[in-house]
């Protein structure tokens, strides 16, 4: 097996709750070395989102949460106090021989402490400066602090997730996870893997990346946003609707619902013979898939008398057989008990000082030539302030001790 393919990458991590921390784990899954730098005392803030945290075996409070578990695995923990001058002139050392350095502070925060792009860029003039923020570097709002929630609904994405009107509960509504965290998190990790290659392929230099969660979910909005910039109009609410195949979407069974996503014409003369209406194929409103989206309410409508005939386990089998795509709404047990999932391994075991078996989903991506086969637990605060002072940097137990004493890690 060929070395991970960012061995030999070193990061320092100066991220915070959660868009920033999801790409260096990403990268801390790749090989990179993962230096999290973080406040003493309290640590990142996302320590402090729960409940639930794990169990101490000392029966104290902690705080390994699962907010914080989900995102930091595979780095080093090690606690600074960056707003005293000493913590400062740590992180500048480490940043000497640093290939990325990653912040999520407000626009002009680390510049007041000699952290900013210029300053790091004089010592490390091939350093890879990479800014999580809510809205930028620039632009009116660049001040302002940004949370996933508040960017679902500025960028657009709450106006056309939810319920139809005129259903009962229809308005905006917040995707359930923070999609825009992750995916911020993704953008920010492309970033940084493309400005490695600029630097190390292509000859060129390091650089400052700015990467923003309003920015993300604007463009993440895809085809939806498309049909606003051609006519002019937002797309209404669709409910669980499909974006594309019609029919599509959750329809109710005898004893649960299903989600059905009828992609062709194909598949939707397939899907008729299944529900035992063959005729519907022919009938002029529903030939075709632009026929049926002009006509969706009334397809639907159709297809939801169907399908409270049988049980979901029926439908889905014959769909299956069919060759129609659609599937069980599974809530997070029956997700982690699917055979699929559990054949692609997406649980991994990591051994926590807390807990010797704990659970993380495993990384994405599959590698065939370089896997992704080490998982070690999200650090306990401050785990490796010793190693890294003292391996790194060549601090000796009394400058660390001293240190310690004088609140700077």
């Amino acid at each position: 097996m060929s070395a991970l393919p960012l061995s030999g990458i070193k990061i320092l991590d100066l991220t915070r709750v959660l868009a920033g921390p999801l790409s260096a784990q990403m990268l801390g899954d790749l090989g990179a070395e993962v230096i999290k730098i973080e406040r003493p005392g309290t640590g990142d803030d996302a320590r402090a989102f729960g409940p639930p945290y794990l169990s101490d075996p000392e029966g104290k409070a902690n705080n390994n949460n699962s907010f914080y578990l989900c995102a930091n695995r595979n780095k080093k923990s090690v606690t600074v106090n960056i707003a005293k001058p000493e913590g400062q002139a740590i992180i500048r050392e480490l940043a000497k021989d640093a290939d990325v350095f990653m912040e999520n502070y407000k626009v002009g925060d680390l510049k007041r402490y000699g952290l900013d792009y210029e300053t790091i860029k004089a010592i490390n003039p091939g350093i890879i400066y990479c800014s999580v923020t809510g809205f930028g570097q620039t632009g009116p709002y660049a001040p302002r602090a940004g949370y996933d929630a508040i960017l679902q609904a500025m960028g657009g994405l709450m106006s056309v997730t939810g319920h139809i009107d005129g259903e009962p509960g229809e308005g905006p509504m917040k995707v359930g996870p923070s999609i825009v965290d992750y995916m911020t998190g993704m953008n920010a990790s492309i970033g940084i893997l493309s400005a490695l290659y600029h630097r190390d392929a292509n000859g060129g230099q390091g650089q400052h990346i700015d990467v923003c969660l309003f920015d993300t979910v604007i463009a993440s909005l895809s085809h939806w946003l498309q049909i606003y910039l051609v006519n002019g109009k937002t797309p209404p609410r669709r409910g669980t609707w499909g974006n594309g195949g019609m029919p599509a979407g959750v329809f109710r069974c005898a004893d649960g619902e299903l989600m059905l996503v009828v992609g062709n014409d194909g598949q939707f003369q397939r899907t008729c013979a299944v529900l035992g209406e063959p005729e519907l194929a022919n009938d002029k409103r529903f030939i075709k898939n632009n026929d049926r989206v002009v006509h969706g309410k009334e397809i639907m409508a159709i297809f939801a008398g169907l399908f409270l005939k049988q049980p979901v386990a029926y439908w889905l089998e014959k769909l299956e057989e069919a060759g129609v795509p659609s599937g069980p709404i599974n809530n997070f047990e029956q997700v982690f008990s699917d055979p699929h999932v559990q054949s692609r391994g997406m649980r991994v075991k990591v051994n926590h000082p807390f807990q010797p078996d704990l659970s993380l989903v495993r990384n994405a991506l599959t590698l065939s030539e370089t896997p992704i086969k080490d998982y070690r637990a999200p650090p306990l605060l401050g785990e490796h302030t010793q190693e890294v002072l003292g391996g790194k940097l060549g601090y000796d137990a009394g400058k660390i001790e001293q240190l310690k004493q004088q609140g700077i890690i």
